[in-house]
């Protein structure tokens, strides 16, 4: 996932933000993608190509996103970072979230942890930055090492790392009425055991091999096999990602956990 680290000095002001409902409805999936990759990777037999239904996830670096045409041409849902730590918005994120409701692109917000400040602080953040919005896909808690960042680059014991990621999804779950989903990296993952936390979506990192094979064949619902995808609409590289399943079982999906 393309990261912005932020230095976590101070809570700052709270932006608002209009609560974004979709104006254009949720079509069907569109099964047909005109995708590229910068750097393609072989997969084999059961690889991304063997799924219905593909997505992005996005933050600043995404310069600019034509959602329509990202949408025309199979960008079925996307996941958009809202916030990072305790006092950071992404500066792109009031743009995609009303971009991608206008285009009928499911979406979802995600939040970046920081591990030197105390989730509570930050679901109370999420919360503040990241509008109830009838039809959004669930909150996203991204947990990952943070080895580049200027301000915290402590690695806490297992039991802490799901101890804090609890309380987080605990908080915005009440808030937002969805489980929230687990974004994570093979690395991150298997040394915190984050399949202890609990019995939530997991959206897994793998871009060499199939998640079946690099978590142990534990259960996934995301999938992101790439950091180099070119799709028309979209300047520059962007993540994709699969969902597991069918069209009919995506539209299934979106029934049962979409935000009412």
């Amino acid at each position: 996932m393309t990261l912005f680290l932020a230095a976590c000095m101070g809570p700052g002001p709270a932006p608002t933000l209009s609560t974004g409902a979709l104006t254009t409805p949720l079509e069907p999936a569109i099964t047909r993608r005109n995708f590229a990759d910068a750097k393609p990777v072989s997969f084999g037999r059961g690889g991304p190509q063997d799924y219905a239904v593909h997505g992005i996830d996005v933050a600043r670096f995404q310069t600019s996103i034509d959602w329509r045409e990202a949408r025309a041409n199979g960008v079925n849902f996307a996941f958009i970072k809202a916030t990072e730590g305790g006092d950071l918005v992404d500066p792109a994120f009031r743009d995609n979230w009303r971009g991608a409701a206008r285009a009928g692109v499911a979406r979802g917000a995600y939040h970046f942890f920081y591990h030197c400040r105390p989730a509570a602080e930050q679901a109370a953040f999420f919360i503040r930055n990241v509008p109830r919005a009838p039809g959004a896909l669930q909150p996203v808690l991204d947990m990952e090492w943070t080895p580049f960042s200027p301000t915290c680059t402590i690695r806490r014991a297992p039991e802490v790392i799901r101890s804090e990621a609890r309380i987080f999804l605990d908080i915005v779950e009440a808030h937002y009425g969805q489980r929230p989903i687990i974004y994570s990296t093979v690395d991150f993952y298997r040394e915190n055991e984050m399949w202890r936390v609990g019995p939530y979506p997991f959206w897994l990192r793998s871009v060499a091999a199939h998640p079946d094979d690099i978590y142990g064949g534990r259960h996934w619902t995301f999938w992101q096999y790439t950091s180099t995808g070119l799709i028309p609409g979209i300047a520059g590289e962007v993540d994709i990602n699969v969902f597991d399943g069918s069209a009919a079982d995506w539209a299934a999906w979106l029934a049962a956990n979409r935000q009412p």
